[in-house]
């Protein structure tokens, strides 16, 4: 699956709920996924490390689709050679 497709199917699934609950809280909600993603990389659970993981993308799709930006577009720009460090 694409990051495009996995986008377009949190969209579908989720799309008008996300919307009506607006970006200030649902970037609440994928805080706090952030949160248990750090909490499971601090432990040894692999199972738990994998679900959060996509917690956090799930809530980054969603983010991105009530905002209207396309993630596969916003990833392009690590594409070429001058993303190879970091900042």
């Amino acid at each position: 699956m694409t990051i495009k497709e996995f986008q377009e199917l949190i969209n579908q699934k989720y799309g008008a709920r996300d919307r009506q609950r607006g970006t200030s809280k649902t970037f609440l909600w994928f805080i706090e996924e952030v949160g248990e993603l750090a909490t499971a990389l601090a432990g040894d659970d692999q199972e738990n490390k994998i679900e959060e993981f996509g917690d956090v993308l799930a809530w980054l799709c969603t983010l991105a689709n009530i905002n209207d930006v396309d993630l596969q577009e916003a990833v392009k720009k690590y594409q070429g050679d001058e993303h190879l460090g970091y900042k």
